[in-house]
């Protein structure tokens, strides 16, 4: 019984604070992977160089700092058009689609999950992010519809006042 208390306020907290189960990146990793890439572009090694792209991509796009997300997602969108290997495809429809609902755009980083999953429905990672996304999206109509109900409320009760003062 505890057990499931402990639950039910956990869960009621983290619709208030927005919390989700994507892990976070600090810019000291992104400063890491950005001088990876400068060596790699020092060896001349093409798969190399393409490996530490993606490493700071996914910094990039759970970092804290929206520029950084920003710039992530303009990386990967440059890399996606030309990629052939779908494994390597469906990392970057994966990392996209966080960098979008970092930013705050849930329908674009639902649509490139779902993509995602066309590419491997089993893949827990993808369908993880989806069910937080769906959450998010829900827990935000939830507090849009409650904004509404109270502004209404508000405009209710104070023409009720004043046409009790015009009496």
């Amino acid at each position: 019984m505890e057990a499931k208390m402990s639950q039910f306020f956990g869960s009621v907290s983290d619709f208030f604070t927005g919390a989700d189960h994507i892990p976070w990146c600090d810019r000291d990793v992104i400063a890491g992977c950005e001088r990876e890439i400068a060596e790699a572009e020092k060896a001349s090694s093409d798969e190399l160089l393409s490996e530490c792209i993606m490493r700071l991509s996914w910094a990039l796009v759970h970092s804290r700092q929206p520029e950084d997300v920003q710039r992530g997602i303009a990386m990967l969108e440059a890399s996606v058009s030309g990629t052939t290997s779908p494994l390597q495809l469906r990392e970057q429809l994966y990392l996209l689609a966080v960098g979008y609902y970092r930013s705050g755009d849930y329908t674009k980083s639902r649509d490139l999950v779902e993509r995602c999953l066309r590419i491997a429905p089993d893949w827990r990672q993808a369908l993880t992010l989806e069910k937080t996304i769906e959450d998010r999206i829900t827990k935000d109509g939830i507090i849009g519809i409650g904004i509404a109900v109270t502004a209404v409320g508000l405009l209710a009760g104070g023409l009720a006042a004043a046409l009790s003062r015009k009496k």
